[in-house]
C-alpha cells in the first residue's frame, strides 16, 4: 500500500509540474525599428534580419496601421493619448478616410520572429508614441521604453488588434475609459536599445 501511495504521489507531482510548465507563455525574439531605413541598415550590417524581411515587415506593419490604428474624433484627443505632434488625419495617413478623424502617426515597427502563419497573430506591429514618452503596440497592450532594440517578448504581444477602420472614432470620454486603444488595461513590456 505504501508503494502504491508513493507512486500516485509521484505521478501527481509530475503532472503538476508538467501543467505549470505548460502555463508559461512562449517567447519569441523581437526587434523594434523606428523606420524602414534603420532596419535596412541593420540588415546590411549583418543583422539577424534580411533587407527583404525588413521590407515585408514594414509593409505588413503599415497595412496593420491603416486597418487597426486607434482613431479619435479630434486632434486634441489624439494628442492627449499620443503626444503633441504625434497625430494626423485618417485621410492623410490612409489615402482615404476622413479629414475629421485623427490617428497616431506610426513611429516605428516591431517584428516578431516565427510569428507568421499563426492564427490571430500579426508578425509585424506598428508602434505609436505615448504622451509621457515611450511607445506602445497597435493593440495598446504593451509599453516599450524605446522604438529601437531587441528583446524576447511573449507571443501575446503580437495578437492582432481589432479593426478600427470604418468604426466610430473615440471621443475624449471613450478614450479615457479605454486607455486610447479600446482596452481596459494594458500589459507592461520593455525593449532595450
Amino acid at each position: 500500500m505504501i508503494k502504491r501511495s508513493r507512486t500516485i504521489a509521484i505521478t501527481i507531482l509530475g503532472a503538476a509540474a508538467f501543467t505549470l510548465a505548460g502555463c508559461q507563455e512562449e517567447q519569441v525574439d523581437a526587434q523594434a525599428f523606428p523606420d524602414l531605413q534603420s532596419c535596412t541598415n541593420a540588415a546590411q550590417n549583418g543583422g539577424a534580419i534580411t533587407v527583404a524581411e525588413c521590407d515585408a515587415s514594414f509593409a505588413a506593419a503599415a497595412a496593420l496601421h491603416v486597418e487597426a490604428a486607434p482613431r479619435y474624433d479630434s486632434l486634441a484627443v489624439c494628442e492627449e493619448q499620443h503626444g503633441e505632434g504625434a497625430c494626423g488625419t485618417e485621410e492623410a495617413q490612409t489615402q482615404s478616410g476622413s479629414s475629421g478623424i485623427f490617428m497616431p502617426l506610426m513611429m516605428g515597427y516591431l517584428i516578431g520572429s516565427m510569428m507568421s502563419n499563426r492564427a490571430g497573430m500579426a508578425a509585424s506591429q506598428p508602434l505609436y508614441q505615448k504622451p509621457g514618452g515611450g511607445f506602445t503596440n497597435a493593440a495598446g497592450t504593451s509599453n516599450f521604453s524605446n522604438n529601437a532594440g531587441a528583446a524576447k517578448l511573449n507571443t501575446s504581444q503580437f495578437t492582432r488588434p481589432a479593426t478600427t477602420a470604418g468604426q466610430a472614432p473615440m471621443s475624449r470620454g471613450t478614450a479615457a475609459a479605454r486607455g486610447g486603444f479600446g482596452n481596459s488595461s494594458a500589459g507592461r513590456t520593455s525593449t532595450g536599445g
